[in-house]
């Protein structure tokens, strides 16, 4: 085959050409991404239980779960988080098992449960990491929040609409809610509880089918349309009706707003009240492709926006691929040049050329392989391709060399090249199958780490193997025909003779007696070995070398995320962030003379309350400060330098449970170090915890330690007296009441174009603010009497 192929040029060439059109034409189907895809082994599992203690929901919501799933098939370990008012479980299947067959049984065992509390919300069970977030895209200008809300839900629908969206979510608003609040001094007055005035507007809401009129000569259908969707259609139900006629209506006894239903839950940006549009892609996206689809749309949005409203893009995970790929691209191409000058030093230009030509032939052959193989073109990927360089050039010299020897040797152009591959094929082979043998020993290691190290030994085992198709079936041909120019008298140029002399002169005068030096003193040249070798032992086991599980990605987003006590109020949690975004501001200025251009490093803040994603609760005691810098590639400072600034800028505030400045993980998410403690005593356990983490704080380079076993709110417990039976009051009663008076119950619930409302009811906030409105509350009997909690 080999002399076939070298003795007929078309047929050598249509191979290569075949080769290079088919990686041509499979680039764009190659998906662009900063790491592989991890396969997903995690089904999350959360039930919302409103207004139930931490203690609650673990004897009710957790306990029952994990009873459910400990004896499916397939399941690795459970654990179930209780928070107030949540229970989030998670249940890890084992390596190797299908996950669509473990999310159904999953899904099955929580449908048997049927002893949930009835307060509790339908579970909601879901695969993890099906969608990767791109990019988020401000929105601000409105400063009321319902117009804010409105406007985004529009952009919303419209960008979803694209091609290539998978997924667009808003933040910075909670539920929409149109709130009834009614005053306790109403309900004394006609003798009411929220109760009664809950049942009478949801018996004036309605909205249902009722039959139909047949016969005739048309057929209707026939509706009761009663339902109030607006503040001025509840306003105007009646509550309270008189046997005379009279009617009391709702809006006469409490006041009626549209409003979100918590004030926590908000999101600020560089100052303004922002809606955040989120957008994530799916695993078979580009995410690039994604990007710009985004930019375009926001692009065209800008440009035909109405004044006052602004679209800004922020929180970019996706141009650092870019970045990342790019400079991988480059360097690839920089050592393709590389390579193809230092050939054309020791052979002639055409001879080097078709050496080096093995090199993208190969590399084409691998991009037509690699989507076959459900590899994308990643940060592993194109770094095993980056390997593939050197092993290429290897092989392609010790070719090049052995047949140019033969050629001077005295055989014929075409004999020289087609019997000096067949001479090296044995060791080439010999070469191939080592680095097999290495770089395969990676595709066995477990994990979501071994998932995305498996890529590199899969894209070197492509890449040499076209190689060597190259290499055997398409080189010796055009080796051939260069030596045929070669023997012609092609004049060798002079800078390429005087080269030769001078290595020549450095062979034998300075390579030939450091050898010989090295073999006359041959205990000496064993010693030195045996001393490197000791040496670079040495160097891990003495901490000079330090060990990560993966290398981190200086990215473009730093964040700082707060932990306040639970029941710390908003307006704390608003004066905390005020002081991180000052010595965020301090930090820029400090920073200002190192960025290109005078540019500003900071170049956006968000601010997210309610949300820290370290402590997996939610409240006013808890928010995240988000700072976009320049990119990686532009900016003139690391991103640790900036982090540790921030840092030290802020100082240590008071009544802060944990303060955790960090960026959003590229690659193998994770703690670098998680300890987990067991045990029955809750107090035994934070004693353990609080004395390990002093232990491990002792440690330089240890910062933002936390445990996850934390105080909740206080709470008052009520209780049912004895005499309160003879009253026709019961347990269900009270707590229907309290319920309704404090939590709020909802009325109704309806769509109304894209967005979801709540009717809710409850006190005024004046009376469900502190521990006497409880105290002075009227609970009502059956009989109508009142009597005092």
């Amino acid at each position: 085959m080999i002399e076939y192929l070298a003795r007929h040029p078309n047929a050598a060439n249509l191979l290569m050409a075949a080769i290079m059109i088919l990686g041509l034409a499979s680039i764009p189907t190659l998906s662009r991404e900063t790491f592989p895809d991890i396969a997903s082994d995690t089904v999350r599992m959360t039930v919302v239980y409103p207004g139930a203690a931490a203690s609650e929901v673990e004897d009710a919501i957790c306990r029952r779960i994990e009873d459910a799933l400990e004896g499916i098939t397939d399941l690795d370990e459970i654990t179930c988080e209780a928070s107030e008012g949540l229970a989030t479980a998670t249940a890890v299947m084992v390596e190797g098992a299908q996950i669509a067959r473990f999310l159904d049984d999953v899904k099955s065992e929580i449908d048997t449960i049927d002893d949930f509390p009835e307060q509790a919300e339908i579970p909601l069970v879901e695969e993890t990491g099906r969608t990767d977030s791109v990019i988020s895209v401000a929105v601000t200008g409105p400063t009321d929040p319902v117009a804010l809300k409105a406007y985004a839900e529009n952009l919303k629908a419209r960008m979803t609409a694209l091609d290539g969206i998978a997924r667009v979510t808003i933040g910075g608003f909670s539920e929409h809610q149109i709130r009834i609040e009614v005053p306790v001094t109403r309900l004394r007055q006609y003798g009411l509880s929220a109760n009664a005035i809950a049942e009478a507007v949801a018996r004036n809401t309605v909205q249902s089918p009722v039959g139909r009129l047949e016969g005739g000569a048309e057929e209707f259908l026939l509706r009761v349309d009663e339902r109030g969707t607006t503040v001025d259609d509840l306003r105007d139900i009646v509550v309270v009706s008189g046997s005379a006629g009279a009617a009391i209506e709702l809006g006469e006894i409490a006041a009626i707003s549209e409003r979100f239903e918590r004030d926590e839950e908000k999101i600020t940006f560089n100052g303004k009240r922002a809606a955040m549009l989120n957008v994530e892609k799916t695993r078979d996206q580009d995410i690039l492709d994604v990007l710009g689809r985004v930019e375009t749309f926001v692009a065209e949005e800008q440009r035909r926006m109405p004044p006052g409203l602004s679209l800004t893009l922020t929180q970019d995970r996706a141009s650092i691929v870019a970045d990342r790929l790019d400079m991988l691209v480059r360097n690839g191409l920089q050592g393709l040049a590389l390579v193809f000058g230092v050939l054309w030093l020791f052979f002639s230009l055409r001879y080097s050329f078709w050496v080096a030509m093995g090199l993208p032939v190969s590399f084409l052959g691998a991009l037509f392989v690699l989507p076959l193989a459900d590899i994308s073109l990643n940060m592993i990927s194109l770094v095993g391709l980056l390997i593939g360089v050197g092993l290429l050039m290897d092989d392609a010299i010790v070719i090049a060399e052995n047949v140019a020897a033969r050629l001077h040797r005295g055989a014929p152009p075409m004999r020289a090249a087609i019997e000096g591959v067949r001479e090296v094929g044995p060791g080439i082979m010999s070469s191939f199958a080592t680095t097999i043998l290495v770089f395969g020993s990676l595709a066995f290691i477990g994990g979501d780490l071994g998932q995305i190290l498996r890529v590199l030994p899969i894209v070197l085992i492509v890449v040499l193997s076209v190689s060597l198709v190259e290499a055997f079936l398409i080189l010796p041909n055009h080796l051939g025909h260069s030596l045929e120019h070669m023997r012609r008298g092609d004049a060798m140029p002079r800078f390429r003779a005087v080269f030769e002399r001078r290595f020549e002169a450095l062979r034998e005068k300075v390579f030939g007696p450091v050898l010989d030096a090295a073999i006359a003193w041959r205990y000496f040249t064993v010693g030195l070995v045996l001393m490197l070798l000791v040496l670079a032992v040495a160097m891990p086991a003495g901490g000079h070398l330090k060990f990560v599980g993966f290398p981190s990605v200086d990215g473009d987003i730093v964040e700082a995320r707060i932990l306040l006590p639970q029941g710390t109020p908003l307006g704390h949690t608003e004066r905390l962030v005020e002081r991180m975004t000052k010595a965020l501001s301090r930090v820029n200025d400090r920073f200002a003379q190192d960025q290109p251009d005078g540019q500003s490093l900071v170049q956006n803040v968000t601010v997210i309350f309610g949300e820290n994603p370290d402590a997996g609760e939610s409240g006013p005691h808890v928010a995240r400060v988000i700072a976009d810098l320049l990119g990686a590639e532009t900016r003139g400072t690391a991103l640790d330098d900036v982090r540790n600034a921030w840092r030290e800028e802020t100082g240590a505030p008071t009544d802060v449970i944990s303060l955790k400045f960090t960026e959003p993980v590229i690659g193998p998410a994770g703690r670098p170090i998680d300890i987990r403690l067991t045990g029955e005593d809750l107090a035994q356990l934070k004693a353990a915890s609080l004395e390990l983490r002093e232990w491990l704080g002792a440690f330089d380079g240890v910062t933002d330690l936390g445990d996850d076993l934390r105080p909740g709110k206080r709470e008052y417990r009520l209780k049912l007296k004895d005499s309160a039976g003879s009253l026709g009051i019961d347990a269900r009663t009270l707590a229907d009441q309290v319920r309704a008076a404090f939590q709020g119950i909802t009325v109704d619930e309806f769509t109304e174009g894209l967005e979801h409302y709540e009717v809710d009811l409850r006190l005024t906030g004046t009376d469900r603010d502190g521990p006497e409105d409880l105290a002075n509350m009227i609970i009502l009997t059956p009989s109508g009497a009142e009597v005092p909690l």
